[in-house]
């Protein structure tokens, strides 16, 4: 009787029994060639879950005549490296020397955990592959990843579930091959969609599908799509607000705005909001989006993003997504002009690096008669008593006359600006 779940029974065994991950185990691909000729060196393995970083594990072990150990970052810690290496370098425990080390969400290790692996991946005695669904560069000792070579796997591809659901139906060893089941492949499409196209999730729901649906008179197991719409009440959304997907995700949103679309604004947005994402949060990221990418081609926008900003303390969730919305639909399809965030930059950039000369005199503030015959405030000229209410005279300190910090965009309000600036020069 099969026990295990049917996820863990159909964890392929070779690499021919793998599905997706073309890019790093493709024929002739560096990973494939490693796993292949026996000639490893130490790997992490960086992936959403689902992608195959644990199958890719147990690949190798299945491969490898190296001894394989696995441990848990969660569980785990140096006494179960030491006595690993302890074991590797008894020769009548461990003949080949070394030790190929499975750790499972190694960037759950602490920095002294993770020191503590070094000299022996250092020296050769241990392999390591390290699972993370966190990105390495920011969760995982440098030292450590200069010695492996990181591979990121890909999100699986609907077609790579789909393969996946049919080997596990048709699988009379593994899977569930020996029953009589019958399901179209609509339905499977729609759970790999469901599952954000994680492996593991596909395939248990797929397993508890069956062993909750009705048997007919002809003793077929018949699954059908309101089945499985009964079963799962929203999708599967791979989104943790401390992960990656987190800052994925808000970068895309960001840059959807700012590139205009509109269309990717709102997905972005929705993604984000159903996986639980502050709406404060957001918003607060529109504000910064209207004032740095759209500036002053559409002083509108700011105006926007802060009403919506107070908005959302009145409204709240659900109805907020609304005013988001707007905001972001608002924010994308807005004129663009950086010249205010760039003006900004600039400025500070030349008062940390360069030689600055005092404030003018004839600019500063002169409230007793002492500063008066000090020089303060003298020649400065009022400009409302001139016409147009502009008067020519320089406002920067001596050594930056002359420099430019804001440059406005030739389109949008700004514009008018430029056409502005153009008429006070010939005044």
């Amino acid at each position: 009787m099969k026990t295990e779940p049917l996820a863990f029974r159909m964890c392929p065994r070779t690499l021919e029994e793998f599905v997706g991950q073309e890019d790093i185990l493709g024929k002739r691909k560096r990973l494939r060639r490693m796993i292949e000729s026996e000639n490893l060196s130490s790997i992490i393995l960086y992936g959403a879950p689902g992608t195959g970083k644990t199958s890719i594990a147990k690949i190798i072990s299945n491969k490898t005549k190296i001894p394989f150990k696995r441990l848990n970052a969660v569980s785990s810690g140096v006494s179960d490296i030491k006595k690993i290496v302890e074991d590797t370098k008894n020769f009548f425990l461990n003949q080949a020397g070394k030790t190929i080390l499975f750790i499972d969400e190694i960037h759950r290790f602490n920095k002294v955990q993770q020191d503590a692996l070094l000299p022996y991946v250092e020296d050769g005695t241990i392999i390591l592959i390290g699972a993370t669904t966190e990105n390495p560069y920011f969760e995982v000792n440098k030292a450590l990843i200069s010695r492996a070579t990181v591979f990121m796997l890909n999100q699986l591809t609907t077609e790579n579930i789909l393969e996946v659901l049919t080997n596990a139906l048709n699988n009379k060893e593994r899977g569930l091959g020996e029953l009589n089941t019958e399901i179209k492949e609509s339905t499977l499409k729609y759970i790999a969609e469901l599952a954000s196209c994680d492996a593991r999730v596909a395939l248990n729901t797929l397993e508890a599908l069956i062993a909750n649906a009705k048997i007919n008179e002809h003793g077929k197991i018949i699954i059908e799509m309101e089945d499985l719409k009964d079963f799962l009440k929203s999708k599967v959304i791979s989104y943790d607000k401390n992960a990656d997907s987190h800052y994925d995700t808000i970068s895309a949103f960001i840059k959807s705005m700012r590139g205009s679309d509109p269309n990717a604004a709102v997905f972005y947005l929705a993604k984000a909001l159903q996986a639980g994402e502050d709406p404060v949060y957001l918003a607060r990221r529109i504000v910064i989006c209207a004032s740095e990418d759209v500036g002053l081609a559409n002083p509108w926008a700011l105006t926007l993003a802060i009403s919506v900003l107070e908005g959302l303390k009145a409204v709240g969730m659900p109805e907020a997504r609304i005013l988001l919305a707007q905001a972001a639909i608002g924010i994308a399809t807005s004129p663009k002009s950086n010249a205010s965030y760039v003006a900004i930059n600039k400025a500070m950039e030349d008062i940390k690096t360069k030689y600055i000369d005092e404030v003018p005199l004839h600019l500063r503030n002169a409230p007793h008669q002492e500063l008066k015959s000090l020089g303060y405030g003298q020649g400065y000229k009022y400009p409302h008593d001139y016409e147009e209410g502009y008067v020519k005279q320089e406002y920067l300190p001596k050594s930056l006359q002359n420099t430019v910090y804001y440059q406005p965009k030739n389109h949008g309000e700004e514009k008018h600006i430029i056409q502005f600036l153009k008429t006070l020069k010939k005044v």
